[in-house]
């Protein structure tokens, strides 16, 4: 019956049927059923939506979907290998298709398989997403809630940043905690990404940090010059998350929502004494996240990692980097030079 309300709402707010197919997980016929008995009813939607279920029930019948047969089975089983392969450069669904279709010559066409997966994609991933290419950007920010440890000698509660990166294809997660969001504490964090995940993506996005952009702007932001340099020793570019589209950095921010849950949650339980033993616990923690199945899915981030997305990645540099301290300088009369600090 949720369903039916489901269906009836979002027909009630003018979606395509195929939308409202792919968002309530049912068939085109079975949503055209429920809205042609509605149209027929001569109710309006809330006149229905008000209606317990068994008159509900009384009104739209039973549905008569049945479950999915071997052969819809077969093609279900494809879909998170095809999931997985769309984020390889130059793979696209007519290939996969073609694979899926030598493998199963009973199978669907190409235009139900796309249909279909998209059903899917819809259900394991109900929310707006963009597609990720294997090594292209690596999203960093920090978490908005902060954690602590206590110094064993004082007994006082030290609060700490909570720096969170993820790569876009992959979703490998890192997590480190650091004294503070200054841009030797960012950089420094970055750069134990790089080395977290053994290579260097073609691009990092950050959100509009006064570590990473001096002045944020829609269309030319100025970067941070030691971020800048930063970026030119590992061979990567900055693209400053733009102002005003959350969706440039919405994957981070659904990691930080699942780093409370899965990190915080049980880190919060026990008391950690210096910055290193907290940040050890957290990636024990973090270890398990990275190599829990993806909902939906038969695979972990780690494991999508390892198969997809490390290869493309391009090597570190042989030395890490090191931070350069800039300084103004005068020439004074007796013409020697005056350091501004």
């Amino acid at each position: 019956m949720s369903k039916i309300r489901k269906i009836l709402k979002m027909y009630s707010r003018q979606r395509a049927i195929m939308t409202i197919a792919a968002q309530a997980d049912a068939s085109r016929n079975t949503v055209k059923k429920y809205i042609a008995a509605f149209n027929d009813s001569g109710f309006t939607f809330e006149e229905v939506n008000a209606l317990n279920d068994k008159e509900l029930e009384d009104l739209f019948g039973k549905s008569r979907e049945h479950p999915p047969n071997a052969r819809m089975q077969s093609m279900l089983r494809c879909f998170p290998h095809v999931d997985k392969e769309l984020k390889r450069t130059g793979v696209n669904r007519q290939m996969l298709w073609e694979a899926y279709y030598k493998e199963f010559p009973d199978g669907y066409q190409y235009s139900q398989f796309c249909f279909y997966y998209n059903q899917w994609k819809a259900r394991v991933n109900p929310t707006m997403h963009m597609d990720h290419k294997v090594g292209d950007k690596l999203y960093v920010d920090f978490a908005g809630e902060k954690m602590s440890y206590t110094d064993k000698e004082t007994g006082e509660i030290m609060p700490v940043e909570v720096f969170v990166a993820i790569l876009g294809a992959s979703q490998l997660t890192y997590v480190e905690a650091v004294m503070s969001q200054q841009k030797e504490d960012f950089i420094a964090a970055c750069e134990n990404t790089l080395h977290f995940i053994g290579g260097v993506p073609a691009a990092i996005v950050p959100d509009n940090l006064k570590a990473a952009v001096t002045k944020s702007s829609r269309y030319e932001p100025t970067l941070n010059e030691t971020f800048e340099d930063f970026a030119d020793h590992y061979g990567t570019t900055i693209l400053p998350a733009r102002a005003y589209r959350p969706r440039d950095k919405a994957l981070v921010e659904g990691a930080v929502k699942i780093i409370y849950t899965k990190i915080y949650a049980p880190l919060n339980k026990h008391v950690y004494h210096s910055l290193t033993e907290l940040n050890t616990a957290i990636w024990q923690t973090l270890e398990g996240h990275n190599s829990q199945l993806l909902k939906g899915r038969n695979y972990s981030r780690k494991l999508q990692f390892e198969e997809i997305e490390r290869q493309t990645l391009a090597p570190l540099p042989v030395l890490r980097y090191q931070f350069k301290k800039q300084f103004q300088a005068r020439v004074i009369v007796n013409r020697q030079l005056k350091v501004d600090r």
